[in-house]
């Protein structure tokens, strides 16, 4: 039976980081699902609107051969929606978030992968404002 892997993010000022999580989570199953936060969603829970587009952060993650489907994340309070909406058997975190979302245990496995050391996209942000 095959396995879906579902995870979340912004993707903005796309990097070697995010690649790497991705690759992880799609060698956990045969199907990888990623939401890509909405414009206004990013807003919210960062307070600054992304360096790209909705459009552009879902058609760059779209093209990459490790993902299967894309969709917009509207709402942090829809998370178990998606995952069941998806038929996730996984659901594939950063470790920065341990912890937060063992409550979809119930519906599917959870886990948290460690960050790519020593880069974000806010740090490349703050990098190139000062260049």
């Amino acid at each position: 039976m095959p396995r879906t892997i579902i995870t979340f993010g912004t993707f903005d000022v796309f990097h070697v980081g995010h690649l790497r999580v991705l690759q992880r989570a799609a060698a956990l199953g045969d199907r990888l699902v990623v939401g890509v936060s909405a414009d206004a969603l990013n807003e919210r829970k960062k307070g600054r609107v992304p360096v790209f587009s909705q459009g552009e952060r879902l058609a760059i993650v779209a093209a990459l051969k490790v993902v299967d489907s894309v969709f917009v994340e509207e709402s942090l309070e829809l998370k178990r929606d998606y995952i069941v909406e998806h038929g996730a058997d996984v659901l594939v975190m950063g470790d920065d978030w341990a912890g937060k979302f063992d409550e979809f245990n119930d519906v599917c496995e959870v886990v948290y992968l460690t960050r790519t050391p020593a880069i974000s996209t806010t740090a490349i942000i703050e990098h190139i404002a000062d260049l």
